[in-house]
Protein backbone atom coordinates (compact mmCIF):
# COMPACT_ATOMS: atom_id res chain seq x y z
CA UNK A 1 0.00 0.00 0.00
CA UNK A 2 1.36 3.44 -0.94
CA UNK A 3 1.10 6.81 0.77
CA UNK A 4 -1.28 6.98 3.73
CA UNK A 5 -4.40 8.73 2.40
CA UNK A 6 -6.92 7.96 5.17
CA UNK A 7 -7.44 10.27 8.14
CA UNK A 8 -8.37 9.11 11.64
CA UNK A 9 -11.74 10.87 11.35
CA UNK A 10 -12.53 9.12 8.06
CA UNK A 11 -11.61 5.76 9.55
CA UNK A 12 -13.77 6.32 12.63
CA UNK A 13 -16.72 7.41 10.50
CA UNK A 14 -16.49 4.32 8.28
CA UNK A 15 -16.35 2.03 11.30
CA UNK A 16 -19.29 3.84 12.91
CA UNK A 17 -21.45 3.78 9.76
CA UNK A 18 -20.51 0.25 8.69
CA UNK A 19 -18.22 -1.46 6.22
CA UNK A 20 -19.20 -1.26 2.56
CA UNK A 21 -19.14 -4.03 -0.06
CA UNK A 22 -21.51 -6.20 2.00
CA UNK A 23 -25.19 -7.07 1.99
CA UNK A 24 -27.20 -5.82 4.98
CA UNK A 25 -30.76 -6.59 6.12
CA UNK A 26 -32.62 -3.27 6.16
CA UNK A 27 -36.28 -4.07 6.89
CA UNK A 28 -38.63 -6.98 7.50
CA UNK A 29 -40.38 -7.91 4.24
CA UNK A 30 -43.85 -7.17 5.60
CA UNK A 31 -42.98 -3.48 6.04
CA UNK A 32 -42.42 -2.81 2.32
CA UNK A 33 -45.59 -2.32 0.27
CA UNK A 34 -46.61 -0.45 -2.88
CA UNK A 35 -46.55 2.76 -0.83
CA UNK A 36 -42.99 4.16 -0.94
CA UNK A 37 -41.10 4.14 2.35
CA UNK A 38 -38.04 6.20 3.28
CA UNK A 39 -35.32 4.81 5.54
CA UNK A 40 -31.76 5.59 6.63
CA UNK A 41 -29.19 2.78 6.66
CA UNK A 42 -25.40 3.11 6.94
CA UNK A 43 -26.05 6.86 6.98
CA UNK A 44 -27.62 6.66 3.50
CA UNK A 45 -31.20 7.80 2.79
CA UNK A 46 -33.04 5.18 0.73
CA UNK A 47 -36.52 4.88 -0.80
CA UNK A 48 -38.10 1.43 -1.21
CA UNK A 49 -41.34 0.25 -2.82
CA UNK A 50 -42.95 -2.78 -4.46
CA UNK A 51 -44.11 -2.77 -8.07
CA UNK A 52 -47.34 -4.45 -9.25
CA UNK A 53 -45.58 -7.84 -9.34
CA UNK A 54 -44.45 -7.51 -5.73
CA UNK A 55 -40.80 -6.92 -6.65
CA UNK A 56 -38.96 -4.54 -4.30
CA UNK A 57 -36.95 -1.63 -5.71
CA UNK A 58 -34.56 0.57 -3.73
CA UNK A 59 -32.95 3.85 -4.75
CA UNK A 60 -31.32 6.85 -3.14
CA UNK A 61 -34.09 8.91 -1.53
CA UNK A 62 -33.29 12.11 -3.41
CA UNK A 63 -34.83 13.62 -6.50
CA UNK A 64 -31.97 14.72 -8.80
CA UNK A 65 -33.92 17.85 -9.77
CA UNK A 66 -34.21 19.76 -6.48
CA UNK A 67 -33.36 17.25 -3.76
CA UNK A 68 -36.88 16.34 -2.60
CA UNK A 69 -37.40 12.98 -0.89
CA UNK A 70 -38.60 10.51 -3.54
CA UNK A 71 -40.25 8.41 -0.82
CA UNK A 72 -42.82 11.23 -0.48
CA UNK A 73 -43.81 10.76 -4.12
CA UNK A 74 -45.95 8.31 -6.09
CA UNK A 75 -45.40 4.70 -7.08
CA UNK A 76 -45.78 4.41 -10.87
CA UNK A 77 -44.73 0.77 -11.19
CA UNK A 78 -41.01 0.24 -11.54
CA UNK A 79 -40.32 3.91 -10.83
CA UNK A 80 -41.12 6.70 -8.38
CA UNK A 81 -42.52 10.08 -9.39
CA UNK A 82 -41.32 13.01 -7.30
CA UNK A 83 -44.06 14.86 -5.43
CA UNK A 84 -42.39 18.22 -6.16
CA UNK A 85 -42.33 18.33 -9.99
CA UNK A 86 -43.19 14.78 -11.11
CA UNK A 87 -39.68 13.72 -12.18
CA UNK A 88 -39.70 9.92 -12.55
CA UNK A 89 -36.76 7.76 -11.45
CA UNK A 90 -36.59 3.98 -11.99
CA UNK A 91 -35.26 1.27 -9.69
CA UNK A 92 -31.73 1.60 -11.09
CA UNK A 93 -31.57 5.32 -10.38
CA UNK A 94 -32.13 6.43 -13.99
CA UNK A 95 -34.35 9.42 -14.80
CA UNK A 96 -36.96 8.12 -17.25
CA UNK A 97 -39.37 11.05 -17.53
CA UNK A 98 -39.53 14.78 -16.78
CA UNK A 99 -43.17 15.66 -17.50
CA UNK A 100 -42.72 19.41 -17.00
CA UNK A 101 -40.23 19.82 -19.87
CA UNK A 102 -39.94 18.24 -23.30
CA UNK A 103 -36.52 16.90 -24.31
CA UNK A 104 -35.08 17.47 -20.84
CA UNK A 105 -31.36 16.52 -20.78
CA UNK A 106 -31.90 14.82 -17.42
CA UNK A 107 -33.83 11.96 -19.10
CA UNK A 108 -31.69 8.85 -19.51
CA UNK A 109 -29.12 9.93 -16.95
CA UNK A 110 -28.22 7.77 -13.93
CA UNK A 111 -28.60 10.54 -11.39
CA UNK A 112 -29.11 8.68 -8.11
CA UNK A 113 -27.84 5.43 -6.61
CA UNK A 114 -29.78 2.22 -7.20
CA UNK A 115 -29.44 -0.70 -4.78
CA UNK A 116 -29.48 -4.43 -5.51
CA UNK A 117 -32.24 -6.14 -3.49
CA UNK A 118 -32.85 -9.64 -2.15
CA UNK A 119 -35.62 -11.02 0.06
CA UNK A 120 -34.59 -13.88 2.34
CA UNK A 121 -36.42 -15.45 5.28
CA UNK A 122 -38.67 -12.48 5.89
CA UNK A 123 -36.01 -9.77 5.52
CA UNK A 124 -35.10 -7.30 2.78
CA UNK A 125 -31.36 -7.19 2.05
CA UNK A 126 -29.59 -4.39 0.16
CA UNK A 127 -26.06 -4.38 -1.19
CA UNK A 128 -23.93 -1.37 -0.19
CA UNK A 129 -20.92 -1.02 -2.47
CA UNK A 130 -18.25 1.67 -2.64
CA UNK A 131 -17.10 3.38 -5.84
CA UNK A 132 -14.83 0.45 -6.73
CA UNK A 133 -17.30 -2.35 -5.94
CA UNK A 134 -20.70 -1.49 -7.39
CA UNK A 135 -21.46 -5.04 -8.56
CA UNK A 136 -22.94 -7.03 -5.66
CA UNK A 137 -20.97 -9.92 -4.22
CA UNK A 138 -22.48 -13.34 -3.55
CA UNK A 139 -24.50 -13.02 -0.37
CA UNK A 140 -23.28 -16.33 1.14
CA UNK A 141 -25.91 -16.76 3.86
CA UNK A 142 -25.67 -19.49 6.53
CA UNK A 143 -27.51 -22.70 5.66
CA UNK A 144 -30.04 -22.00 8.43
CA UNK A 145 -31.38 -19.19 6.22
CA UNK A 146 -31.18 -20.97 2.86
CA UNK A 147 -32.42 -24.51 3.56
CA UNK A 148 -36.18 -24.12 4.02
CA UNK A 149 -36.72 -27.87 4.11
CA UNK A 150 -34.33 -28.51 6.98
CA UNK A 151 -34.71 -25.38 9.13
CA UNK A 152 -37.65 -23.43 10.49
CA UNK A 153 -37.18 -19.89 11.76
CA UNK A 154 -38.71 -16.72 13.13
CA UNK A 155 -37.26 -13.29 12.41
CA UNK A 156 -37.27 -10.57 15.04
CA UNK A 157 -35.94 -7.06 14.49
CA UNK A 158 -35.40 -4.23 16.95
CA UNK A 159 -34.07 -0.68 16.71
CA UNK A 160 -31.56 0.27 19.38
CA UNK A 161 -30.26 3.73 20.26
CA UNK A 162 -26.63 2.67 20.21
CA UNK A 163 -23.89 2.44 17.60
CA UNK A 164 -23.81 -0.90 15.79
CA UNK A 165 -20.28 -1.63 17.03
CA UNK A 166 -21.49 -2.00 20.62
CA UNK A 167 -24.33 -4.28 19.50
CA UNK A 168 -21.94 -6.62 17.66
CA UNK A 169 -19.49 -6.60 20.57
CA UNK A 170 -22.32 -7.64 22.88
CA UNK A 171 -22.77 -10.86 20.89
CA UNK A 172 -19.00 -11.38 20.70
CA UNK A 173 -19.06 -11.59 24.52
CA UNK A 174 -20.67 -14.94 25.52
CA UNK A 175 -19.75 -14.44 29.18
CA UNK A 176 -22.33 -11.68 29.62
CA UNK A 177 -25.13 -14.26 29.32
CA UNK A 178 -24.43 -15.72 32.77
CA UNK A 179 -24.77 -12.29 34.38
CA UNK A 180 -26.97 -9.92 32.36
CA UNK A 181 -29.35 -12.77 31.49
CA UNK A 182 -28.63 -14.90 34.56
CA UNK A 183 -32.25 -14.82 35.75
CA UNK A 184 -33.71 -15.59 32.33
CA UNK A 185 -35.52 -18.77 31.34
CA UNK A 186 -32.54 -20.23 29.46
CA UNK A 187 -29.28 -18.73 30.76
CA UNK A 188 -29.27 -19.50 34.47
CA UNK A 189 -27.26 -22.73 34.14
CA UNK A 190 -23.51 -23.22 33.97
CA UNK A 191 -20.44 -21.64 35.51
CA UNK A 192 -20.16 -17.93 36.27
CA UNK A 193 -16.48 -18.00 35.30
CA UNK A 194 -14.72 -19.54 32.34
CA UNK A 195 -11.56 -19.71 30.28
CA UNK A 196 -12.16 -18.46 26.73
CA UNK A 197 -10.61 -19.61 23.46
CA UNK A 198 -10.58 -18.38 19.84
CA UNK A 199 -10.59 -20.85 16.94
CA UNK A 200 -10.06 -19.62 13.39
CA UNK A 201 -12.46 -20.96 10.77
CA UNK A 202 -12.61 -20.79 6.99
CA UNK A 203 -15.12 -17.92 7.19
CA UNK A 204 -14.08 -16.19 10.41
CA UNK A 205 -13.73 -17.41 13.97
CA UNK A 206 -15.44 -19.08 16.92
CA UNK A 207 -15.07 -17.58 20.39
CA UNK A 208 -16.05 -20.10 23.06
CA UNK A 209 -15.86 -21.17 26.67
CA UNK A 210 -13.37 -23.95 27.35
CA UNK A 211 -14.95 -27.05 28.89
CA UNK A 212 -18.57 -25.87 28.71
CA UNK A 213 -20.79 -26.38 25.69
CA UNK A 214 -24.52 -26.96 25.39
CA UNK A 215 -25.20 -25.49 28.84
CA UNK A 216 -25.65 -21.74 28.33
CA UNK A 217 -24.67 -19.07 25.80
CA UNK A 218 -21.29 -20.77 25.45
CA UNK A 219 -19.96 -19.74 22.04
CA UNK A 220 -20.27 -17.21 19.24
CA UNK A 221 -19.29 -17.68 15.61
CA UNK A 222 -18.30 -14.65 13.53
CA UNK A 223 -18.94 -15.40 9.88
CA UNK A 224 -17.89 -13.16 6.97
CA UNK A 225 -19.03 -13.84 3.41
CA UNK A 226 -21.15 -11.36 1.47
CA UNK A 227 -22.79 -10.61 4.81
CA UNK A 228 -21.42 -10.20 8.31
CA UNK A 229 -23.29 -12.74 10.43
CA UNK A 230 -23.09 -14.03 13.99
CA UNK A 231 -24.21 -17.49 15.10
CA UNK A 232 -24.79 -18.90 18.54
CA UNK A 233 -26.86 -21.64 20.17
CA UNK A 234 -28.98 -21.68 23.30
CA UNK A 235 -29.80 -25.14 24.75
CA UNK A 236 -33.44 -25.99 25.40
CA UNK A 237 -35.19 -28.86 27.11
CA UNK A 238 -38.23 -30.78 25.87
CA UNK A 239 -40.58 -28.22 27.45
CA UNK A 240 -39.64 -25.86 24.59
CA UNK A 241 -40.90 -28.34 22.00
CA UNK A 242 -39.06 -30.55 19.50
CA UNK A 243 -35.96 -29.54 17.60
CA UNK A 244 -32.97 -29.60 19.92
CA UNK A 245 -30.69 -26.59 20.41
CA UNK A 246 -32.03 -23.18 19.52
CA UNK A 247 -29.73 -21.56 16.95
CA UNK A 248 -29.69 -17.80 16.55
CA UNK A 249 -28.36 -16.14 13.40
CA UNK A 250 -27.79 -12.45 14.05
CA UNK A 251 -26.93 -9.45 11.89
CA UNK A 252 -26.57 -5.80 12.83
CA UNK A 253 -27.25 -2.93 10.42
CA UNK A 254 -26.10 0.61 11.19
CA UNK A 255 -28.76 3.30 10.80
CA UNK A 256 -26.51 6.23 11.60
CA UNK A 257 -23.74 6.81 14.14
CA UNK A 258 -26.16 6.68 17.09
CA UNK A 259 -28.67 3.97 16.07
CA UNK A 260 -28.70 0.45 14.67
CA UNK A 261 -31.09 -2.35 13.79
CA UNK A 262 -30.57 -5.85 15.14
CA UNK A 263 -31.95 -8.79 13.17
CA UNK A 264 -32.15 -12.18 14.87
CA UNK A 265 -33.43 -15.32 13.17
CA UNK A 266 -34.41 -17.85 15.82
CA UNK A 267 -33.88 -21.23 14.19
CA UNK A 268 -34.48 -24.90 14.87
CA UNK A 269 -33.51 -27.82 12.68
CA UNK A 270 -36.96 -29.29 12.32
CA UNK A 271 -39.59 -30.09 9.68
CA UNK A 272 -43.10 -31.46 9.17
CA UNK A 273 -45.58 -31.59 12.02
CA UNK A 274 -42.80 -31.08 14.56
CA UNK A 275 -42.07 -27.70 13.00
CA UNK A 276 -45.75 -26.78 13.25
CA UNK A 277 -45.77 -27.78 16.92
CA UNK A 278 -42.62 -25.79 17.65
CA UNK A 279 -43.99 -22.70 15.89
CA UNK A 280 -47.17 -22.93 17.96
CA UNK A 281 -45.21 -23.29 21.21
CA UNK A 282 -42.88 -20.46 20.27
CA UNK A 283 -45.69 -18.01 19.56
CA UNK A 284 -47.63 -18.96 22.67
CA UNK A 285 -44.84 -19.45 25.20
CA UNK A 286 -41.26 -18.63 24.19
CA UNK A 287 -41.53 -15.47 22.13
CA UNK A 288 -42.21 -13.08 25.02
CA UNK A 289 -39.34 -14.59 27.01
CA UNK A 290 -36.96 -14.02 24.13
CA UNK A 291 -38.05 -10.42 23.76
CA UNK A 292 -37.42 -9.99 27.50
CA UNK A 293 -33.80 -11.11 26.98
CA UNK A 294 -33.35 -8.74 24.04
CA UNK A 295 -34.76 -5.93 26.12
CA UNK A 296 -32.08 -6.55 28.76
CA UNK A 297 -29.42 -6.15 26.06
CA UNK A 298 -31.04 -2.98 24.73
CA UNK A 299 -31.42 -1.38 28.13
CA UNK A 300 -27.80 -2.00 29.08
CA UNK A 301 -26.28 -0.93 25.75
CA UNK A 302 -28.35 2.23 25.43
CA UNK A 303 -27.13 3.29 28.87
CA UNK A 304 -23.40 2.73 28.45
CA UNK A 305 -21.38 5.73 29.56
CA UNK A 306 -20.50 8.19 26.83
CA UNK A 307 -17.42 7.09 24.86
CA UNK A 308 -17.40 3.82 26.80
CA UNK A 309 -14.88 2.28 24.41
CA UNK A 310 -12.30 4.94 25.28
CA UNK A 311 -12.49 4.21 29.03
CA UNK A 312 -12.33 0.40 29.12
CA UNK A 313 -10.14 -1.92 31.17
CA UNK A 314 -10.44 -5.17 29.21
CA UNK A 315 -9.49 -8.68 30.34
CA UNK A 316 -9.16 -12.09 28.70
CA UNK A 317 -12.91 -12.67 28.28
CA UNK A 318 -12.85 -9.75 25.85
CA UNK A 319 -10.55 -11.45 23.32
CA UNK A 320 -13.45 -12.05 20.94
CA UNK A 321 -14.57 -8.45 20.71
CA UNK A 322 -10.96 -7.23 20.52
CA UNK A 323 -10.35 -9.53 17.56
CA UNK A 324 -13.50 -8.22 15.87
CA UNK A 325 -12.41 -4.61 16.45
CA UNK A 326 -9.09 -5.30 14.77
CA UNK A 327 -10.79 -6.93 11.78
CA UNK A 328 -13.22 -4.01 11.48
CA UNK A 329 -10.44 -1.43 11.58
CA UNK A 330 -8.30 -3.34 9.09
CA UNK A 331 -11.13 -3.74 6.57
CA UNK A 332 -12.34 -0.15 6.98
CA UNK A 333 -8.85 1.22 6.41
CA UNK A 334 -8.30 -0.99 3.35
CA UNK A 335 -11.60 0.10 1.79
CA UNK A 336 -10.94 3.80 2.31
CA UNK A 337 -7.32 3.55 1.15
CA UNK A 338 -8.29 1.73 -2.06
CA UNK A 339 -10.84 4.39 -3.01
CA UNK A 340 -8.46 7.23 -2.10
CA UNK A 341 -5.67 5.72 -4.22
CA UNK A 342 -8.04 5.30 -7.17
CA UNK A 343 -8.94 8.99 -6.98
CA UNK A 344 -5.38 10.24 -6.44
Amino acid sequence: MGEELVTADQLEERMDLGLLNYWYPVLPSWSVSETPIGITRLGQKIALWRDKDGVIHAIEDRCPHRGARLSLGWNVGDRLACWYHGVQVDGKGNVVEVPAEKNCPMVGEACVTGYSVKEVRGAVFLYFGDELNQEPVDIGLPEELTDDEEYGSFLCMAKWKVNHRYAVENVMDPMHGAYLHGESHSMAAGDKSAEMHITKTELGLIFEKVGQKGVNFDWTELRETGVQALRLAIPYGPEAGPGGAFTIVGMCTPVDREHCLVFFWRVRQISGWKRDLWRFMYRNSLEKKHWDVLEQDRLLLENLVEDARDQEFLYTHDMGLVRWRRLLQKKAKAQLQAVAEAKA
